[in-house]
């Protein structure tokens, strides 16, 4: 893992890339690292053990690849969830997951607790036609396979630890940026 200098140094570079992109507020998810990195005012706040797709990165739709780019939270979901509760279409269903701590690829990709829905910024790459990011439905949520995190095990979402995910969307406004890259 890298250290908070290097990420957010690496983050500074990205800049020229990514002119809206600020280190005051912004998530960054590193899909090489299956770690999510929280930063407010130029510090990482929180590092997250995430997992991104099996499919590897990729914004075309149906790939279930997880797009990389830059994005911005364009929904939050789950308000009064249960640790687990599964949603389905971004309601509650009212049922309970079991959560997993060992590694079990439960046979659904159930959506569980919170849901961060995510929008592409970059017209082709992340947003409109095939590529869209929101169209495709690409979440930050919790997850009940928690012994997969660490590892590509999502059909494109962004995975966490329920109890995480609830901490991360009550520290999350709609708008705040999220820079989802494959290095």
């Amino acid at each position: 893992m890298r250290t908070s200098e290097q990420v957010l140094a690496f983050l500074q570079s990205k800049t020229n890339i990514y002119p809206a992109l600020k280190t005051d507020n912004v998530l960054y998810i590193s899909l090489a690292e299956q770690k999510m990195y929280r930063v407010i005012n130029r510090e990482i706040t929180n590092i997250y053990t995430i997992s991104g797709a099996k499919n590897g990165a990729g914004c075309q739709a149906g790939s279930n690849k997880t797009p990389t780019g830059l994005h911005s939270v364009a929904a939050k979901y789950g308000d009064d969830v249960p640790l687990a509760g599964i949603l389905k279409s971004r309601v509650y269903n009212g049922k309970i997951s079991p959560i997993y701590t060992e590694a079990v690829d439960m046979e659904t990709d159930d959506v569980t607790t919170r849901i961060l829905w995510l929008k592409g910024t970059e017209k082709g790459i992340n947003l409109g036609g095939k590529v869209d990011s929101y169209n495709r439905y690409i979440y930050i949520h919790g997850t009940p396979e928690e012994g997969l995190l660490g590892s590509p095990a999502s059909h494109g979402c962004i995975r966490m630890r329920n109890e995480e995910v609830i901490s991360l969307y009550d520290m999350t406004s709609v708008g705040t940026l999220v820079l989802i890259l494959e290095e």
